[in-house]
């Protein structure tokens, strides 16, 4: 049922964003150089490693500075890129990792390996559903870059501090990953894009 309902979802969605992801598109084009999409390696279910589609919102290559964005306005970032992370535009595109079936639309964010590789074998379990587009971790970090800005250290409290919370977090969705918990976790991750 869950899977139906996600591809029903992502089909919608997709359907809908086509036009505004055109008008992306171009206006990525016209400010940088490199493709419209950026792909990261990230922890599927199982462990399996898949391809995160986003929109690209930094410039080519700024990933080999650190996979971390710190702050809203760290220089890596385009201008188009500020509007599409602060809008959370940029994550749009993860319906179609959601249609191919790497992604649900609701479940815990997936990770990238070299923090995965810090989980105990409790924390583990997180990998046993399929990673989401959003999640509760999400609603209650959804200003993360400015919170590792004002940090000394940010991988440190990356490690320490933010990653543990949002794990406890995604245990709480696995207690209940159905429909309708879904249904309130995805309204209340548009409230929050909305205000």
């Amino acid at each position: 049922m869950k899977r139906l309902f996600d591809i029903f979802i992502s089909i919608i969605a997709l359907l809908i964003f086509f036009p505004f992801g055109i008008i992306i598109s171009i206006l990525i084009l016209v400010e940088s150089r490199g493709g419209v999409f950026y792909i990261q390696e990230r922890v599927g279910r199982y462990g399996k490693p898949f391809g995160l589609l986003k929109f690209r919102t930094m410039r080519k290559n700024a990933d080999k500075a650190g996979k971390l964005t710190v702050g809203m306005r760290d220089s890596r970032i385009t201008r188009v890129g500020y509007f599409l992370r602060k809008s959370k535009l940029d994550e749009f595109p993860q319906f179609v990792n959601v249609l191919i079936g790497q992604m649900s639309v609701v479940g815990p964010r997936p990770e990238v390996q070299e923090y995965v590789d810090y989980y105990d074998k409790e924390q583990m379990e997180i990998l046993n559903v399929r990673p989401g587009i959003t999640d509760y971790a999400s609603l209650e970090y959804f200003r993360e870059n400015e919170l590792l800005g004002k940090s000394d250290n940010p991988q440190k409290t990356y490690i320490e501090e933010i990653m543990p919370a949002k794990i406890e977090l995604n245990k709480k969705y696995l207690k209940r990953p159905t429909v309708g918990h879904d249904l309130q976790i995805m309204w209340k991750t548009f409230l929050k894009i909305v205000s």
